[in-house]
C-alpha cells in the first residue's frame, strides 16, 4: 500500500465530497426553510477544514527526525488531531447557539415549516456521510493515523447530525416547527461527544501515556519467551503520537560474556520491533541474573 497515495486520495474525496455536500445541504436549507438543515450544511463545511488540518498533520509527522526534533514530528498527528476537536467543538457549539436562539425568540409560532427538499437533502447526507465514514476509517486504521481517525469520527458526527435533521424536518412537517430548532440542539450535542472523545484521545497521545496492563502483559509474555532472557525486570511502555517507546531492563544469565549478553538484546530489540510495528523506539538495560 502506498502511503502517500491514500494520504492524498483520503483528502481529495474529504475536502470535495464535504463542500458538494456542503453547497446542496445549505441550498436546501434555505429554499427549504429549515434551520435545522442549515446547521447541517455548517457542520459539514467544518469537515472540509477537518479534513484538510488531518492531511497536513499525518504529512508533518512523516518528517524524518533531524537535529532539533531527534526523536521524529510523530505528535503532529496529536497536535493535528486536537485541533480538529475543537473545531468540531466551535461547530457544535455555534449549531446549538442557533437553535437555542430560535427557541428563546418569543416567535416559535412564526416558525417557518420547511419543504420536502430538506428532507431529502438530511437522506442523502445520511448515506453519503455514513459511506465516508466507513471509508475513511478503513484507511486510518490501516494508516495507524489517530488524525484520519479523528476525520472518520467527524464524517460518522455528520451523519448523527443529518439523523436529527431529519428527524426535526419531519416532526415540524407534521406539525410541529419548533422542532427543528430543537433537532440543531440534539445535533449540538451529538457534535460536542464527539469532539470530547477526540480531544481526550489527543492529549493522552501528548502525555506520554502508558499502553495499558494488558499491552504491557502481553508483551512482557513475549520478551519473556525469547532466547536468553532470563526474566523481565522493568517494563515501560509510552504513546508518543501513534507510536510506542518502549524502556525495560532485562536479566540474562550472569556468566555470558558482555559480547553475548549485548547479542542476546541485539536480537530481542529485532524480534520486537518486528513483531510490534508500533513500538518505535526501545531501550533495553541488561542486568546479570541472580
Amino acid at each position: 500500500m502506498d502511503n502517500n497515495k491514500v494520504i492524498k486520495k483520503l483528502s481529495f474525496i474529504g475536502i470535495f465530497g464535504n463542500i458538494a455536500l456542503s453547497a446542496f445541504k445549505l441550498f436546501a436549507g434555505i429554499i427549504g426553510n429549515s434551520g435545522a438543515m442549515i446547521s447541517d450544511a455548517v457542520h459539514s463545511l467544518s469537515d472540509v477544514f477537518a479534513t484538510f488540518i488531518a492531511f497536513l498533520g499525518v504529512k508533518l509527522s512523516g518528517k524524518e527526525a533531524d537535529d532539533q526534533h531527534p526523536y521524529g514530528h510523530d505528535r503532529y498527528e496529536c497536535i493535528a488531531a486536537i485541533f480538529l476537536g475543537l473545531i468540531l467543538a466551535g461547530t457544535g457549539i455555534g449549531v446549538g447557539y442557533a437553535g437555542l436562539q430560535k427557541i428563546l425568540s418569543g416567535n416559535v409560532d412564526k416558525i417557518q415549516v420547511p419543504t420536502l427538499l430538506p428532507l431529502i437533502a438530511a437522506v442523502v447526507s445520511i448515506v453519503v456521510k455514513e459511506s465516508m465514514y466507513h471509508y475513511t476509517m478503513h484507511y486510518a486504521r490501516k494508516l495507524e493515523s489517530a488524525a484520519f481517525e479523528a476525520d472518520a469520527w467527524h464524517h460518522r458526527s455528520d451523519a448523527l447530525s443529518s439523523i436529527g435533521s431529519f428527524a426535526g424536518i419531519l416532526a415540524a412537517k407534521l406539525g410541529l416547527p419548533i422542532m427543528d430548532p430543537i433537532a440543531s440542539i440534539v445535533i449540538c450535542l451529538f457534535i460536542l461527544k464527539v469532539a470530547f472523545d477526540i480531544l481526550k484521545d489527543g492529549f493522552m497521545r501528548m502525555m506520554d501515556t502508558s499502553c495499558g496492563i494488558e499491552y504491557e502483559r502481553e508483551l512482557k509474555t513475549f520478551i519473556e519467551g525469547q532466547d536468553g532472557v532470563v526474566s523481565v525486570d522493568l517494563l515501560q511502555t509510552r504513546l508518543f503520537g501513534n507510536k510506542i517507546y518502549v524502556d525495560m531492563e532485562i536479566s540474562v544469565d550472569k556468566n555470558l560474556s558482555l559480547i553475548e549478553a549485548h547479542d542476546i538484546s541485539e536480537e530481542l530489540h529485532e524480534k520486537v520491533e518486528v513483531s510490534y510495528p508500533n513500538i518505535k523506539h526501545i531501550m533495553i538495560h541488561v542486568n546479570p541474573s541472580k
